[in-house]
């Protein structure tokens, strides 16, 4: 079973893509969101090209489980995807997943990476493989 993850962001949105059996995401390029959105074709594009059978989008919470201002933007973003695609989307509580992405890129390809796009995309890989590990 195919399942796509969003790290979701204000600016970016980080993208990946993985299946069950291996319980292994593999990072997509992230899209960039303007003036409050995403590019909704792309996300279609997205769902077209992998089929997934779910959607899990991280939820940002504070450390102690509570919610942050950004939790409602992503509850909203979560509640745009499976209205606009009438798919199946699942939140998955994403604390310290760009922490760890960032730390796994600087280990894996030194300082200069963390400069680059990988950091979005790399957290959506976290929070699935986190997700399949729960379920």
């Amino acid at each position: 079973m195919m399942v796509i993850a969003f790290d979701f962001g204000t600016k970016n949105i980080g993208v990946a893509v993985g299946e069950n059996i291996l319980k292994k995401g593999k990072a997509l390029n992230k899209l960039t969101v303007s003036n409050g959105a995403p590019n909704w074709n792309d996300i279609k594009c997205l769902l077209n090209i992998w089929k997934p059978r779910y959607i899990v989008v991280g939820l940002p919470l504070k450390m102690d489980g509570t919610k942050q201002n950004i939790t409602k933007k992503a509850e909203q973003f979560a509640n745009l995807l499976k209205r606009k695609f009438n798919t199946s989307v699942k939140l998955h509580d994403e604390r310290l997943s760009t922490k760890e992405a960032r730390s796994l890129i600087f280990e894996k390809y030194g300082f200069k990476a963390l400069k680059k796009d990988k950091i979005h995309s790399t957290a959506a890989v976290i929070i699935l493989e986190s997700w399949f590990n729960q379920y």
